[in-house]
């Protein structure tokens, strides 16, 4: 059987955060491999690091550079076809760019799902990855993937394995301490106030608290990959993505601390169509 794996992701570098690592495995294993991409990133920084409220930033310009820099993670990724949407970024909740007519998050979902479902006809991936209905964490271009992705696949003659990417809450715990630490490392460089509770990434016991967890509770997880073999090329395909993620965790870990710590991918299965049962270490499970 021809092997073909598919992901549905909202933004330019999202492809190599969630998923980096399991492209580029499932490449050098001889998946076909195929990303789309529903926006174009225009509320992105710019090079300067402008936000989209500052009067300079070129929404249009920031998309132009965003798209190179994509096509690059996708080369180091051995990602096979990459399907630009072509929607306008959305912003984040509440943004003005929420409501332009060309915003991702403004698109009918059936207008959208039809074209990716005219995608995932022609491609017949196996499995398929995008978003939890929360958008893993709120961001409305990636509610949006969910629905759409979750639309397209009702409009199929068959039913694929679909996959959410997820981060267990255990390991969630232990990136908040090392945020904590870095705060505190960087507190006592700066010679400024030692950050506490939310600014140190502590956990708040406050009951007004609305904030989201967007962690998984580890008992809910259905996959996780093992990345080590490749994670040097998903630093890289990060990396690709500069303009956005120079500032990042990941970046200041530097790829030595990288490559040694990030070492697995995880996904909680939505559809189960192969019968799959406990935690997977291939999500092409059920198909090899």
């Amino acid at each position: 059987m021809n092997l073909t794996f598919l992901a549905v992701h909202a933004h330019p570098d999202d492809e190599a955060s969630s998923t980096g690592g399991l492209f580029r495995l499932l490449a050098n294993e001889g998946v076909r491999t195929v990303l789309v991409t529903c926006t174009n990133g225009e509320c992105g920084d710019a090079l300067d690091g402008a936000k989209p409220d500052a009067d300079h930033h070129d929404g249009d310009a920031v998309a132009q550079l965003r798209r190179g820099e994509l096509d690059r993670a996708v080369e180091i990724l051995g990602i096979n076809r990459l399907v630009r949407l072509g929607y306008r970024d959305s912003g984040m909740m509440g943004w003005p760019q929420n409501v332009d007519p060309e915003s991702f998050w403004s698109t009918p979902v059936e207008e959208a799902a039809t074209r990716l479902a005219a995608v995932l006809r022609e491609e017949r991936p196996q499995v398929v990855v995008t978003y939890n209905d929360y958008g893993f964490y709120g961001h409305p271009d990636h509610i949006q993937a969910h629905r759409v992705t979750v639309a397209a696949l009702s409009m199929l003659d068959y039913e694929p394995t679909l996959y959410f990417n997820a981060v267990p809450l255990s390991v969630m715990g232990e990136m908040r301490k090392r945020w904590a630490e870095e705060e505190r490392e960087r507190a006592t460089r700066d010679g400024s106030p030692t950050p506490t509770g939310e600014e140190s990434g502590e956990e708040s016991d406050d009951e007004g608290d609305d904030e989201v967890e967007i962690g998984t509770a580890d008992d809910l997880i259905d996959a996780a990959i093992t990345i080590t073999s490749v994670n040097g090329a998903k630093f890289d395909a990060l990396a690709a993505h500069h303009s956005q993620i120079a500032g990042s965790f990941w970046m200041k870990m530097g790829r030595e601390k990288f490559v040694e710590t990030m070492t697995t991918e995880w996904f909680v299965r939505a559809t189960n169509p192969r019968g799959l049962s406990g935690v997977v270490n291939d999500l092409m499970a059920g198909y090899r």
